[in-house]
C-alpha cells in the first residue's frame, strides 16, 4: 500500500476523491447492509491518515476520536485541527461529547457544514475526566438529560445522528434497551451498544446476549460492539446477536487488516492470509508519512510511536525494536529504523509471513 497523500495549493495534505458526493444523504441501514463493518471512535487512535487506511482495507464506516462539543463552539484550535477530512474516507462519522443539550445542538451546527456523512453523540465514554464534566457514560444515569441532548442534536444536524451507549451504569442498572427505544423516538439513525456496563470499563466480557435484546427492542439500526478480536468474532457477533453492524475497537491497534479479513470471510467464507512482511512494511511507512505530513514532523512522530509498537507486536525482534523507535526523534530516523527492522526480520524468516 503506497500513500495517497498529494498536496494542494493551500499546503494542506489531502487524499485522492472517493465517489460519494459531497451533499449525498447516507442511508445507514443501507450502508451497514452492504458492509457492516465499522471502525470505532478511539481516542489518540482514529485520526485522519488511520481512518482513510482503515477504510481502504475494507472498513464500511469509520468514526473519528471523539470530539468535545464545549471546545467546538469555542472553537478551539487543537479541537478544529481534528476536524479534518477528505473524500476518500467516507462514509465518515464525527463523534462529540458533552452534557449540555445547546452545546452539542452547536457542535452539530458546526459539523454539519462539513463534508462528513454522521454525527454520532458519545454516551458511553468510561473515562474518569468525561465522566466527571458530566458527558460520556455519566448520561447514562440521567436518562431525562440523555433524551434531551439527542433531541436538540437532531434538530440541530442536517445529517444523519447515531449515539453510542453501554449496557448502563452497572450492574444493577441495565438501561441500554429503554435508552434505544428513547433514540429512536427522537429520530436517531442508528445506535451502538458495547456490551458492557461502565462499572465495567474494558474489562470482563461483553455481554452479547444484551445487544441482542436492544436489537429486539428497536426498529432502527444496531451495531455490536465489545470483544471482537478476529474476523470469526465479527461474523459470530452477526449471528448471534441480530444486528446490523459490528463496531470493531482495540483489535485494530496495528492491525487494520482485521476488516480484509472479516470482509473476506463475510462475502466469501474464507479468511485471506495475513498480511506479509512487504505489506506491513509498506504501511507502517505510509501511516508515518501521513502523520507526519498532517501534524508535521515533531508530533507526528510522537502521535506515530504507539502506532509503530503495535504494528511490531508479536514479531520475532519486535521488543528492540519499540525500545529503538521510541526514542527517535525525526522522521528519516524512524523510516531507517523500519527498514532495517524489516530488512533484518526478512532474513530471519526468508519472506514468509509472519504473525
Amino acid at each position: 500500500m503506497t500513500s495517497t497523500l498529494y498536496h494542494d495549493p493551500s499546503g494542506f495534505s489531502v487524499f485522492s476523491p472517493s465517489q460519494i458526493p459531497y451533499n449525498a444523504w447516507v442511508n445507514i441501514a443501507e450502508t451497514l447492509k452492504a458492509n457492516p463493518l465499522v471502525l470505532a471512535p478511539m481516542a489518540g487512535i482514529t485520526d485522519l491518515p488511520f481512518r482513510v487506511i482503515c477504510r481502504e482495507l475494507g472498513a464500511g464506516i469509520v468514526y473519528s476520536e471523539m470530539v468535545s462539543a464545549e471546545a467546538l463552539i469555542r472553537n478551539q484550535p487543537r479541537t478544529r485541527e481534528m476536524l479534518v477530512t477528505v473524500p476518500s474516507e467516507r462514509p465518515v462519522a464525527f463523534q462529540i461529547f458533552g452534557c449540555r443539550p445547546a452545546s452539542m445542538a452547536g457542535a452539530a451546527r458546526i459539523l454539519s457544514e462539513l463534508p462528513i456523512d454522521i454525527i454520532d453523540i458519545n454516551m458511553g465514554c468510561p473515562v474518569p475526566k468525561v465522566l466527571r464534566s458530566g458527558a460520556g457514560s455519566a448520561l447514562l444515569r440521567d436518562l431525562g438529560l440523555a433524551r434531551e441532548i439527542m433531541a436538540a442534536v437532531v434538530e440541530a444536524s442536517a445529517k444523519p445522528v447515531t449515539v453510542k451507549i453501554r449496557l448502563g451504569w452497572d450492574a444493577k442498572s441495565i438501561i441500554a434497551p429503554e435508552l434505544a427505544r428513547m433514540a429512536q423516538d427522537a429520530g436517531i439513525a442508528a445506535v451502538t451498544v458495547h456490551g458492557r456496563t461502565k462499572a465495567q470499563g474494558f474489562s470482563g466480557s461483553a455481554d452479547w446476549t444484551m445487544i441482542r435484546k436492544v436489537k429486539e427492542a428497536v426498529a432502527l439500526p444496531v451495531i455490536g460492539n465489545g470483544d471482537v478480536r478476529s474476523a470469526q468474532d465479527a461474523c459470530r457477533m452477526l449471528d448471534e446477536t441480530g444486528c446490523d453492524g459490528v463496531m470493531i475497537g482495540r483489535a485494530i491497534e496495528g492491525n487494520p487488516w482485521i476488516f480484509r479479513e472479516a470482509k473476506s470471510l463475510l462475502s466469501t467464507g474464507a479468511v485471506p492470509p495475513h498480511p506479509t512482511l512487504e505489506e506491513r512494511q509498506q504501511v507502517m511507512l505510509r501511516h508515518l508519512d501521513d502523520v507526519v505530513a498532517m501534524l508535521g514532523e515533531n508530533v507526528g512522530i510522537r502521535e506515530m510511536r504507539k502506532h509503530l509498537c503495535w504494528y511490531t507486536k508479536g514479531l520475532q525482534g519486535g521488543a528492540e525494536f519499540r525500545e529503538q523507535v521510541n526514542h527517535i526523534e525525526s522522521r528519516e530516523a524512524v523510516i531507517n529504523a523500519i527498514r532495517s527492522y524489516f530488512s533484518h526480520l526478512s532474513r530471519e524468516v526468508q519472506g514468509h509471513v509472519v504473525w
